[in-house]
């Protein structure tokens, strides 16, 4: 047994969910934040699962530029990347890549950004994480009720937009090939996000 399981394992014994079936997020991240994780990992949980991935090049190119295009509109404090934020489901505990919280949300008594203030959520794909991104995570913004979710995804080269969340899934799909505009003008992002310069992988 590893050192990061031996922890979980005490973690899962030492406070459970308050529906007694397991630990809670608190718990994990605590463990987690004691653990030897090497550095340079992103963190987080998804469905209980604890998930690792590395930074690559490409997938903080993107995360920058995206950033960089919000800021542009947004001041700075309204963005966040990387930042914990528990979203519905069991043991949900995401560190998007880049997060848009509303003009006015605060951090909750625990010091954590609220899932309800959060206006727009993008994923950059990593091939050991995707499924995530594509499945249970859409599925959890979608429950949030996070009016735009956008995959990046430089393997295929595309951005997938999701809009107008509904009884856990997105409405509206659509498909923006890398090299085109994203049109976010008719949501609550209200800006045209360029893709001509996301590098592929």
């Amino acid at each position: 047994m590893t050192v990061l399981e031996d922890r979980i394992e005490m973690a899962e014994s030492d406070e459970t969910s308050a529906s007694g079936d397991g630990p809670t997020l608190d718990a994990l991240f605590e463990w987690l934040e004691e653990s030897p994780i090497p550095e340079g990992y992103k963190t987080e949980i998804v469905g209980g699962n604890i998930f690792m991935s590395p930074q690559r090049d490409t997938h903080w190119d993107i995360t920058l530029d995206i950033v960089e295009q919000l800021r542009a509109k947004y001041p700075r404090k309204r963005l966040k990347s990387d930042v914990r934020i528990d979203y519905p489901g069991h043991l949900n505990g995401f560190a998007s890549d880049v997060t848009l919280v509303a003009d006015g949300a605060d951090r909750d008594d625990k010091g954590l950004w609220r899932h309800q203030d959060v206006e727009f959520v993008a994923e950059v794909i990593s091939r050991s994480t995707g499924a995530n991104d594509y499945g249970p995570k859409k599925t959890a913004y979608a429950e949030a009720e996070v009016p735009v979710y956008l995959v990046v995804d430089p393997y295929q080269g595309r951005c997938l937009v999701h809009t107008h969340p509904k009884d856990g899934d997105y409405a509206t799909e659509t498909k923006v090939p890398f090299g085109d505009d994203v049109d976010l003008t008719g949501t609550v992002v209200d800006l045209v996000l360029k893709t001509a310069e996301f590098p592929r992988d």
